[in-house]
Order: structure tokens, then sequence, then C-alpha cells
């Protein structure tokens, strides 16, 4: 990447700030997928070794800048000491005069844990008091929260003013093999594109609509294509608004000479349940009383073996509900076949959005793809062009950082 990581930095005696994205599902106070924290691992690790003691510091969810005792950290420190086979402390505060107190005492080869940044509603606002406040810690800054560099926070922003700032190994990883999509992808280059909602990705449609070769869609999101077709869905999601939206894009693809690819069959049920019966139609036979939860098996093969052609798949967004058993055979088959592409020689297959990593993660896939993002909002706003204030506020490649003498 364009930017210096911590490999340009001798960290041993240094004490290092380490943001990282640990912003991981809960289900009543349970980790239910660790894959940010496994992904942090190695940036932790690398720094450890080196003789650094780390201030680590990460968000979860959206507490609205008040303390919620949901929301707290604690769970991932105790996934964490797991993973690393070591206790791992935690702060009752991100910052304060306690806090400063346990820093003070990290000795090389420590890692210290902050509360949740988002308890204060100055990291959202990227409020430079509370910026220098986290810099106060520490004499290095390394951001490795990719999932969370399209946002100009405090901790991904703001502390770059105060600190000298290097990525870390897992950003690196991440903007190098999205990077690859943007700039020189082996061709064919297809993209499978999923999800609820047409409006959350129209930016990163109309972007590959510029780079790909082909878009398949699938999940609810194709029923507002198929809707601008004038098929009739039943009780399926569709999003009335985004009809002309939905049609552009059908006529961008065709004067693009891209082909993009709807369902020609759903797995459909009379309700998002888990004991509901679902049953295989026709695109254009939809009952009025059922909805679509999936891509059919015809569509599936259809997918599949056009993907046959590809050199370099980007998948975003689960094929239907993939949450239920009974609706989750497009995604899961979508998993598995870029599973067995990636294996092949020459081929490129990266996954990102939380959803379809999670699918993948599930079926313990993940080690076989070329790349699986850890950011949600950030890939897609990375593949649309856009700046991402987190990377951008990196010290560029072949700038000099000088910690100084170990204190």
């Amino acid at each position: 990447m364009d930017a210096l990581t911590v490999r340009d930095v001798n960290v041993t005696g240094h004490r290092v700030f380490l943001r990282a994205d640990l912003n991981v599902p809960l289900d009543d106070g349970r980790i239910t997928d660790d894959t940010r924290i496994r992904a942090s691992l190695p940036t932790i690790v690398y720094l450890l070794e080196r003789g650094a003691s780390v201030v680590l510091a990460s968000h979860l969810g959206r507490p609205k800048g008040k303390v919620n005792d949901a929301l707290r950290l604690r769970p991932v420190a105790e996934r964490l000491s797991e993973l690393l086979g070591r206790p791992v402390r935690m702060t009752g505060d991100a910052i304060g005069p306690g806090v400063a107190v346990a820093v003070d005492k990290l000795r090389p080869g420590d890692l210290l844990l902050l509360e949740n940044l988002r308890f204060h509603a100055a990291e959202e606002a990227n409020d430079p008091a509370f910026a220098k406040e986290l810099a106060a810690f520490a004499e290095l800054y390394v951001n490795d929260a990719f999932g969370a560099a399209h946002r100009a926070h405090a901790s991904t922003e703001g502390i770059t003013h105060f600190l000298p700032a290097v990525a870390g190994l897992l950003m690196e990883r991440e903007v190098d093999a999205l990077g690859r999509l943007l700039k020189r992808p082996e061709r064919p280059f297809h993209a499978v594109i999923g999800g609820a909602k047409v409006s959350d990705k129209l930016d990163v449609l109309h972007a590959l609509l510029s780079r790909c070769q082909a878009v398949l869609v699938g999940g609810g999101m194709a029923n507002t294509f198929l809707a601008a077709r004038g098929a009739s869905l039943g009780k399926s999601l569709v999003e009335g608004d985004q009809l002309d939206n939905a049609s552009r894009i059908l006529v961008e693809a065709r004067r693009k000479r891209v082909r993009l690819m709807l369902p020609t069959d759903a797995v459909v049920a009379p309700q998002i349940h888990h004991r509901a019966r679902t049953r295989t139609v026709a695109i254009n036979e939809v009952p009025a009383d059922q909805m679509v939860v999936d891509i059919g098996p015809q569509t599936i093969a259809t997918y599949t073996e056009y993907l046959e052609k590809a050199r370099t798949v980007f998948w975003n967004g689960p094929m239907g509900v993939f949450e239920m058993p009974q609706m989750a055979e497009g995604t899961n088959a979508m998993a598995r076949f870029l599973a067995k592409r990636s294996a092949r020689a020459g081929v490129v297959t990266i996954v990102g959005g939380g959803d379809s990593v999670a699918a993948v993660e599930h079926l313990g896939l993940g080690p076989k793809m070329t790349h699986v993002s850890t950011g949600g909002g950030a890939s897609l706003e990375f593949l649309e062009g856009k700046i991402l204030p987190g990377v951008a506020a990196l010290l560029p490649a072949g700038a000099v950082v000088n910690l100084g003498p170990v204190s």
C-alpha cells in the first residue's frame, strides 16, 4: 500500500496505540462470530513480540455516546485472552486518570484493552480534545481497523494529528487486496451482489459496472430489479422508491455491455421463520401469499456455471435469508463454489460485507478464499473509489518515523 506500515518503524520499547476493529456480533453477551478478533491477531502479536507495550482500542456496537453494559468489551477481552494464551487486562473507561495510571504501568510486551470508545460521544464527533487524550497514551499510532476506516472519528482520524500514524498488517492486507479490484483485476472480473436493499448498494453497483464484465444479483435486492422489469413477486421485499434507480442501472449495464444477471427461479415461503415451509417456483410464478427468501437451484446452477469463466470474483451480500437453514442454500452454494474456484491457480476470490463473510466463516471456508474482508461499509466505499479518512490519514510510504530513545 502507499502508506507506512508497522513494519517500517522500530517499535521495540515504545508504547503503541493500536486501533483495531473488534466490533463483533453478540448474543446475550456471547460472541457469535470472532472473525474480526482473529483478523487482528497478527498485528497484536507482531507488536508484542517486538517488545512494544500496546494500548488496544476499539468500538463495539452503537451505544450513542452513553455507557451501555451490554456493549462492554469484556467478552472481547476474554476471547482475546483465549486466542493469545495470556490474560488481557481491561480498563473501566477509554480515558481518564485511572486509565492513564494503568497505561503508565505498561512494560515492553504488555497489552491493555481500553473500554468501548463509543461510550464517549466525542469519539464519533471526532473531538480534538478526546483525540489528544487518546494520543497521550502512546508514541505511535497504528490503525488496523479497516472496518472503521471510512469514518472520520477521533480514534481513526483525529488521533493522527497528534501521533505519527502507520498501518497495521490487517489494514495493509485489506487495502492491497481490494486495491487489486480497482487497479489490475484479472479478467473476466465478475461481481456477485446480494443483500436486502438496492438502496444500500447503488454507489457500488455504479462503480462495478465500470469495472466488471458481469454482475450477478441475488438476495432481496434482486426483487427490486425484477419488479422494475414488471415481475409480480407476491409478499416479497421490494423497494418501491428504488424502481427508477433499478431501471437506470439495468439501462446502464446494457449501455456498458455488462451482463447483469437476475434470478430465474426462487425459494419462497409464507413468512421468514425457522419453521416456515419453503418451495421452489419460477421467478414469474411467485404466489401472492408467498415471498422470495432465496435464489432457486436453477439460478444457482446458472450463476456458478457463468462464474466458471471468471478470473476475479468479488462477492458482497447473501443470496437469501441465510440465517434460516431452509433459506440458506443459495448463499452456501455460492460460498462453496467460490472456495473451490479459489483453489485454482490465477483465480482471485474476494469476499466483503458482514453477512457474506459470516456465511463463509460459518462454513469454515474463509481460509480457502483469496481474501475475506473485515470491512462491510468500508470495503464498499473503497470499491466505489471514495477516499477513506482512516487510510488517508496514514503517513505516506517513504516517510521517516523516529520515535526517539526508549524511555
